[in-house]
């Protein structure tokens, strides 16, 4: 039962990627993806908290150039951060 229910899970995960579209985001609207019942800014400082705190992923957005004071994420950028942090 454990091992049925296990795989459910994996496929729902796989179903919700499926519906996540990697693109451009500003990072507000990311932002509030991932903390939708908070204050934009608020929502913004909380996922670079969150950023900051996962050296493989902080370290990757670097290396794709990937600049702190934009305005917009990146669809590459979108991705690492989906890959490291999970589906909003």
């Amino acid at each position: 039962m454990q091992k049925l229910l296990a795989n459910m899970a994996i496929m729902i995960k796989l179903k919700v990627k499926e519906d996540m579209v990697i693109r451009s985001y500003p990072k507000v609207e990311l932002a509030l993806l991932y903390f939708p019942d908070s204050n934009p800014r608020v929502a913004v400082n909380h996922l670079n908290d969150w950023i900051k705190r996962c050296e493989p992923l902080f370290v990757a957005l670097e290396e794709c150039h990937q600049s702190r004071y934009a305005k917009f994420w990146s669809a590459k950028a979108v991705r690492l951060i989906v890959d490291y942090l999970g589906e909003p």
